[in-house]
Parts: structure tokens; C-alpha cells; sequence
């Protein structure tokens, strides 16, 4: 099964294909600065559950901001717990500076 994965920017999410369907089958919602990328929700047709859509979301969008030196927040359980599984892509993620008491 193929699973064509694109950005569509006017709609702020990367929208997941299986290839010989026409409806979606997995999309996910970002908001996007000129230096961040938060995932803030991901969501797989039921009946494309278990088969790929999420990873493929996933490695496509993060692989994206990568190209265009993002910083990554994954606000989505889904990202968030897909980059834990794939170490190569932690070093995306966003880390804020945490302030030192005087």
C-alpha cells in the first residue's frame, strides 16, 4: 500500500492519501512559524488504523521541517510519542530555556 503524504498549507495540516482512494486518510494539524512547527493534533481514519498513515504523517512532516530547519514542538500525543520511538528525529524537538533564580 502506498500512502502519498503532503502539506497543504491553507489548511494547516499535512494530509495523508492511500493510493487508488480519494478521501483522506489521516491528517495532521499543525500551527507553523518562520522558526517552529507544533503538531498539535493527528487523527487516522478508523479504517486506516494499524496500517501506516500515522508513521507515514509523521516521517514526512518531520523529515519537512527538518529540510527547513524547524524546531519541532510536539504538542500531539501522537508526535510526541512517535519521535520517543524514532531517537533520529529528537534532535528537531524544541527545547525552551528554562530560567535560572537570582
Amino acid at each position: 500500500m502506498t500512502i502519498d503524504v503532503r502539506d497543504v498549507p491553507e489548511a494547516t495540516r499535512y494530509e495523508a492519501r492511500v493510493e487508488g482512494e480519494s478521501e483522506v486518510a489521516g491528517i495532521a494539524q499543525y500551527i507553523r512559524t518562520t522558526e517552529l512547527i507544533a503538531f498539535v493534533h493527528t487523527e487516522v481514519e478508523p479504517g486506516h488504523e494499524g496500517g501506516g498513515v500515522g508513521s507515514a504523517l509523521a516521517r514526512t512532516a518531520l523529515d519537512q521541517a527538518g529540510q527547513a530547519n524547524l524546531r519541532v514542538l510536539a504538542t500531539c500525543p501522537f508526535f510526541a510519542g512517535w519521535i520517543a520511538r524514532h531517537p533520529e528525529y529528537q534532535d528537531l524537538l524544541y527545547q525552551s530555556r528554562s530560567r535560572v533564580s537570582d
